[in-house]
C-alpha cells in the first residue's frame, strides 16, 4: 500500500460527483473509489457526502469499514 499515491484533503474533496465525475471516499487513511456503487449516486449516500473522509462517521453506520473492501483502493490521504 505505500506505493499508492498520496491525496490532500483538498484533492479528496473533488471528487465528490459534483465538481469531478470521480466518486472517492477516504476511510482510516485510504481512498476508494465508489464512483460504479449504486449507492453513492450523485456523490451522496443516506446522509455522507462523498470527497471527504468518512472514519469518524463509520461510528454511525449499521456496517463496518468491511463495505469497502469491495472498491478499489486508490490512493493514501495525507
Amino acid at each position: 500500500m505505500s506505493d499508492l499515491p498520496v491525496y490532500t484533503r483538498s484533492q479528496l474533496a473533488l471528487r465528490n460527483g459534483q465538481d469531478k465525475p470521480q466518486i472517492w471516499v477516504a476511510c482510516r487513511g485510504l481512498i476508494y473509489d465508489v464512483t460504479e456503487s449504486r449507492l453513492w449516486r450523485n456523490g451522496k449516500h443516506y446522509e455522507h457526502w462523498a470527497g471527504q473522509d468518512l472514519t469518524d462517521e463509520l461510528a454511525d453506520a449499521p456496517h463496518t469499514d468491511g463495505v469497502f473492501e469491495k472498491f478499489v483502493v486508490i490512493g493514501r490521504l495525507a
